[in-house]
C-alpha cells in the first residue's frame, strides 16, 4: 500500500488503476496563496502589501511547501495535509455538516503550532490507501485558520499517537472510546501488516516538474528498503510518548563546527535537545543559539528581528547535518537557505529562532527542510512473540549525497561546487552509507536472516560429523600402521645395516681413514629386505664365531 505524494503548493489528485495507490500531481501555485483564509480584514491586506513592498513576509503564516494526499470521507474525496505533529483528522467541506457524516453536539477547537480549526465532532466512513474504517471520529470544521487551506488542502490528517488526540480525550471524558486516531483504526483493520508509516518527501527546484514522493503504511518503498538495516532511534520518552519526539545529539555546520544542544524538557538528558519530527511544518524551529550557530558566520547574513528569521545571501552554501540517535544525517543545502515566496532572489534561513515554554515536551520542531533529506519510518512498536506491542521508534535513511547536493546548489545559485564533503559528529560518528537495494534482494535478505539460525545449526552439525569421522579415520590409520610395524620388523629379527668396505679396516690392507657418509634409515615396503639366513660351512656346520661370510645380505 504505497501512496505517492507530490511536493506541492497546490495539489490535484486522481485515483489510479491500483486500489492501493493514489497519483498526485504538482500544480502551479495561485498568486498570493497565503491570503486565502488568512487575510480577511482591510488591515491584514495593508499588512500584506507592506510585506510585499519590503520583500518580507510573515513566517508564521506562509509555508513554502506542503505535502497533500487524498482521503475519502463519507464517499467524498478531500485533499488533506499529512501531519505527523498532530493526531486528529479535520475536514473543511464546502458546507457543514459534510456529506454522509453523523455530526454530534460536541464541539471543540484543534490548535496547531500554526493555525487552528473549530467545529463539531462527527463520525463518518473513511477510506485511505485501500483500507476502510466504518466509523472514524473527526472534526467537521466550520471555521479554520490554517496555512494548508491556502495551498489547496481541505483538512489535516494527524498521523501521531492517540494519546495526543483532542477528539479522543473529549470522547473519553464522556466514557466513550470511539475517538481513536486515524492510524490506530487503520492498523486495527489491517492487523496482518506491521504498524508503521514511512515517508519520502521529494523536492524539485523547477516549479513545472511533477515530483512524486511516497507515503506508505506497513511497508517500505522498494527504492529505500535499505532503511530496514539501520539502527532504531527511540522516541522521548521511550515509553508511551505523546509525540514523535527524538533526541538530537549535535548540529554540525560546514563539516567541522559542532554545537551540542541543551534541553528544557524535564527528565531529558541535559546535553541533548528533544525534537518533534513534524511533517506538517515546512521549516524547523529551534532556540536562537542554534540558529546563530548555523547562520552567524556566513558573510553577508543578518538576523531580521522584525521578521524573526535570518536573511542569508542566496549564493552562500551552508553544509550542515544533524546527529540524531548517534547517527549523522546531512541536509540538502537548498533546504538550509530556501528562497522566499515573495522574492526568488532573496533567501532565508529555514531554521527559525523559537523558544518553547518551559515544561513543554519538546525543545525543537523539525520540519520538512530536514525530512526531505531522509527516508523516515515512524514505527508504533514491534510485536513480540506473545503479541505485546513494544516501544515506538523511528528510523532514518539518508537519501542525499553531500557532494551531489553541492552540485545541485551551485547549479541553481551560481557558485563553485564543493567536493569530498564529510561530517564527523560526536564520538566519531559519521554519515552511514546510503544505498538502495531492490525489493527482491531485500526480501531475499529478510528470508536469509529468518533462516540463519537453522542454517548455522546444520553447518555446526555437519562440522561435528566431519570432526568425528576424521578422528575415527586417524585412530584406524594409527592402529593399522602399528600392526604393520609389529608384523614386519620385530626387534629380535632385525638385520644389521651392511657396512661400507671403504670405511672398514681389513687385516693386511693399508689403514684407511674413516669417512662419514650419511645413510638413509627409512625402510619402506619397496626397500625392505628380509633378514638373510644363518651361514653354514660346506660340511653343513655353522661357521665359527668371528669368521666372516663372503657374501653380503
Amino acid at each position: 500500500m504505497r501512496l505517492p505524494l507530490s511536493l506541492s503548493l497546490t495539489v490535484m489528485a486522481a485515483l489510479s488503476s491500483s486500489a492501493h495507490k493514489l497519483v498526485v500531481k504538482k500544480m502551479q501555485p495561485s498568486s498570493s496563496p497565503q491570503r486565502r483564509g488568512l487575510y480577511d480584514s482591510p488591515s491584514d491586506l495593508q499588512l500584506l502589501a507592506k510585506q510585499q513592498q519590503n520583500s518580507s513576509f510573515d513566517i508564521n503564516t506562509v509555508h513554502d511547501l506542503i505535502y497533500l494526499a487524498n482521503i475519502t470521507v463519507g464517499g467524498v474525496e478531500y485533499p488533506v495535509q499529512l501531519d505527523t505533529g498532530s493526531s486528529d483528522l479535520f475536514i473543511k467541506g464546502a458546507s457543514s455538516p459534510i456529506p454522509n457524516a453523523s455530526q454530534t453536539s460536541l464541539s471543540t477547537n484543534l490548535t496547531y503550532a500554526i493555525g487552528w480549526a473549530a467545529g463539531h465532532v462527527a463520525y463518518a466512513e473513511v477510506e485511505f490507501l485501500g483500507l476502510n474504517i466504518s466509523s472514524q471520529a473527526l472534526l467537521d470544521a466550520q471555521q479554520v485558520n490554517n496555512p494548508a487551506l491556502g495551498y489547496g488542502a481541505q483538512g489535516v490528517a494527524g498521523l501521531g499517537f492517540t494519546r495526543l488526540s483532542t477528539i479522543d480525550a473529549m470522547l473519553n471524558s464522556t466514557n466513550n472510546s470511539t475517538g481513536r486516531s486515524l492510524l490506530f483504526n487503520l492498523f486495527a483493520v489491517n492487523p496482518s501488516e506491521p504498524n508503521f508509516i514511512a515517508f519520502a518527501l521529494q523536492r524539485s527546484s523547477d516549479p513545472g516538474d511533477d515530483v512524486e514522493g511516497s507515503f506508505s503504511i506497513g511497508e517500505y518503498d522498494p527504492d529505500y528498503s535499505a532503511v530496514s538495516g539501520n539502527e532504531k532511534i527511540p522516541t522521548w520518552p521511550i515509553r508511551n510518548p505523546y509525540r514523535w519526539n527524538l533526541l538530537v545529539d549535535a548540529v554540525i555546520v560546514n563539516q567541522t563546527s559542532i554545537t551540542t544542544p541543551t534541553t528544557n524538557v524535564v527528565g531529558a538528558p541535559s546535553n541533548k535537545a528533544v525534537a518533534l519530527m513534524d511533517s506538517g511544518s515546512s521549516y524547523s524551529y529551534a532556540p536562537k543559539y542554534v540558529t546563530d550557530a548555523i547562520y552567524s558566520s556566513i558573510p553577508g547574513a543578518s538576523f531580521d528581528s522584525s521578521a524573526g528569521y535570518w536573511k542569508v545571501p542566496c549564493s552562500a552554501e551552508i553544509d550542515m547535518a544533524l546527529q540524531i540517535g548517534g547517527q549523522v544525517f546531512p541536509l540538502h543545502p537548498l533546504d538550509v537557505t530556501p528562497t522566499t515566496p515573495l522574492d526568488p532572489n532573496s533567501c532565508l534561513g529555514s531554521f527559525i529562532p523559537a523558544s518553547f515554554s518551559v515544561g513543554n515536551d519538546f525543545d525543537w520542531l523539525v520540519g520538512d527542510n530536514f525530512l526531505r533529506s531522509v527516508y523516515s519510518v515512524y514505527d508504533f512498536g514491534d510485536f513480540d512473540s506473545s503479541g505485546q506491542m513494544g516501544d515506538p521508534y523511528m528510523k532514518f535513511l539518508s537519501i542525499i549525497d553531500p557532494d551531489q547536493g553541492s552540485v545541485d546548489f551551485c547549479k541553481e545559485r551560481g557558485c563553485q561546487p564543493k567536493s569530498n564533503i564529510t561530517y564527523t559528529g560526536l564520538d566519531g560518528a559519521s554519515v552511514a552509507p546510503s544505498f538502495a537495494i531492490s525489493n527482491d534482494i531485500s526480501e531475499s535478505l529478510e528470508l536469509i536472516g529468518k533462516w540463519i539460525p537453522a542454517i548455522l545449526g546444520i553447518v555446526a552439525l555437519n562440522a561435528l560429523v566431519l570432526i568425528i569421522v576424521c578422528i575415527v579415520w586417524l585412530i584406524t590409520l594409527c592402529r593399522k600402521r602399528k600392526a604393520r610395524s609389529t608384523a614386519r620388523t620385530p626387534r629380535s629379527r632385525m638385520s644389521p645395516m651392511p657396512r661400507n668396505y671403504r670405511n672398514t679396516y681389513i687385516p693386511g690392507s693399508p689403514q684407511t681413514p674413516h669417512v662419514y657418509e650419511p645413510v638413509s634409515m627409512a625402510l619402506t615396503e619397496d626397500t625392505f629386505v628380509p633378514p638373510s639366513p644363518a651361514f653354514f660351512g660346506k660340511d653343513g656346520s655353522k661357521l665359527s664365531p668371528g669368521d666372516r661370510p663372503k657374501s653380503v645380505a
